[in-house]
């Protein structure tokens, strides 16, 4: 028969052990919420600000810009190819701009009328360029041509607006203000035009109707093209 100290130390050595297998399965538990919540933090999208989407936009323009330039002379289809996916993202990216971008800055920044007007009149020429690519047979004598001159226009207002106009947001705005006008423009993005529109207004608020009704208008054409195109490739029946 055990003493009493016997008997005490026994209930002690199994206190002891209790608390040990509770401490052990707390630390798991919380091992294992912190990953959990580590795995959602790493699928949910980081915020991007205003200047990183529009830079990111500006990155993939001049991949196809590139890709253009190393085409060889006769790789028509492909130059095809990068023409029209040149018409898509600068369409679009032209669009949100004018939409969230410009109103802001002129609006925020003091003395940025000439500056974003001149912004939008680079738009209008770029459009018409792209308008005229758009439905250009890229064996035209002049198609690389008018690739090329749009290629520079592009280059110089993504680099006046890169060093200027981005400078002066990241002067002016807040984070918050930034983060919420990046959200905006991806936002608008998912409605925006894909084809150019050089006749449509690039001011609020009639191109904040314009396009939403553009954008309607190129979905369908689009729609249009891939049907046609998968008709053609069935091709005519055997009778």
């Amino acid at each position: 028969m055990p003493t009493k100290t016997t008997a005490k130390k026994t209930v002690k050595k199994s206190d002891k052990k209790v608390v040990k297998q509770a401490t052990k399965a707390t630390k798991a538990a919380s091992k294992e919420a912190g990953a959990r919540a580590r795995t959602t933090a790493s699928k949910r999208p980081a915020r991007r600000d205003v200047i990183a989407v529009l830079k990111a936009d500006h990155h993939e323009v001049e991949q196809l810009f590139r890709a253009f330039e190393e085409a060889g002379d006769h790789a028509y289809v492909e130059k095809r190819d990068l023409a029209n996916r040149m018409i898509a993202a600068l369409s679009a990216h032209a669009a949100v701009e004018e939409q969230i971008l410009y109103p802001w800055v002129r609006a925020t920044i003091r003395d940025a009328d000439d500056q974003t007007l001149e912004a939008l009149e680079e738009h209008h020429v770029v459009k018409w360029l792209l308008s005229e690519i758009e439905d250009m047979d890229p064996e035209h004598e002049r198609f690389n041509a008018k690739v090329t001159v749009l290629t520079e226009s592009v280059r110089h207002h993504v680099r006046e607006e890169e060093t200027e106009m981005f400078v002066d947001l990241r002067a002016v705005g807040t984070r918050a203000e930034l983060l919420d006008l990046g959200e905006q423009i991806i936002a608008a993005r998912r409605t925006a035009p894909t084809r150019p529109h050089p006749r449509s207004s690039d001011t609020p608020p009639m191109n904040l109707i314009g396009g939403t009704v553009n954008a309607a208008l190129d979905h369908a054409r689009e729609v249009g093209r891939e049907v046609v195109g998968a008709l053609g490739s069935i091709g005519p029946s055997a009778e």
